[in-house]
């Protein structure tokens, strides 16, 4: 008996746990933003080095690094979608979790636009807010309120036919205010999310449709299959609680960056 228990608790141990997940995500898109903020600035710091005169890019060793770490960053969000339709069916409050995803939106947006969309000028102009493009937490928390609701009405005792109306009616509602909203990923971003909800019964399945959907917006978000692996040997295990520092390293990284970025070019 004692044996059995003990294979038992191994058998749980193994694998990869949630927070591992999250770590290869956080490096994965900290990469990624090193090159859509340093190297691609670099980039176009000499236009004649970098550029042929017919306006396109030189396939030279700095083009070729900054599109492999792009390449790599496209591993990031849907982990990020997986962890969070995870982090919806395991929180002790819902709303406290909606809440914090929207108060980090907010926090994140000034380091957001001054590493990816403000220039220099801008900053000396004072000017700390860029409205055309906002941070990928909002695209999240959008998502997160979207599957939320669907939740809810799977819940309910509603029929099954007006279920499923009302479903795709906060699909629809959801892909429209990241639009509106013109989040990182957009509507796009908010629908990968529901497909990963609605498929989150079988794991990999959730991520193949997360990544499919974001691949039909842009083919490079292909390299995000490379997620069925790591994913695959998911153990359902929460592991180390670092939950705030997962927060605090969105917003954190990128207002370095942009410090870098500011103050080198």
């Amino acid at each position: 008996m004692v044996a059995a228990q003990t294979a038992t608790a191994k058998n749980e141990k193994r694998g990869i746990s949630g927070s591992t997940l999250k770590i290869i995500a956080l490096v994965t898109m900290l990469i990624d933003h090193i090159g859509a903020v340093i190297l691609q600035t670099m980039l176009f710091a000499d236009i004649s080095a970098n550029f042929n005169p017919d306006g396109s890019v030189k396939h030279n060793a700095l083009y070729i690094t900054y599109t492999v770490m792009r390449a790599i960053g496209r591993i990031a969000f849907p982990l990020f979608i997986f962890l969070l339709v995870e982090g919806l069916m395991h929180t002790t409050s819902r709303w406290k979790y909606l809440l914090r995803m929207l108060v980090f939106s907010v926090l994140s947006e000034v380091p957001f636009d001054l590493a990816l969309t403000l220039t220099q000028k801008n900053i000396l102009e004072k000017k700390f807010f860029e409205f055309g493009y906002q941070n990928v937490f909002f695209t999240l928390t959008v998502g997160l309120l979207t599957i939320t609701l669907i939740d809810w009405l799977w819940k309910s005792k509603l029929f099954i036919t007006f279920q499923i109306i009302l479903s795709a009616g906060f699909c629809v509602g959801g892909f429209l205010l990241a639009e509106f909203l013109r989040t990182d990923y957009g509507g796009m971003g908010v629908l990968a999310i529901a497909v990963a909800y609605f498929l989150r019964r079988w794991k990999m399945a959730s991520v193949t449709g997360a990544v499919a959907v974001l691949t039909a917006m842009s083919l490079t978000e292909a390299c995000a299959f490379i997620d069925l692996l790591p994913v695959a040997f998911y153990n359902g295990k929460r592991g180390l609680n670092f939950k705030w520092a997962f927060y605090i390293f969105y917003p954190l990284h990128l207002f370095i960056l942009g410090l870098i970025k500011f103050i080198i070019f």
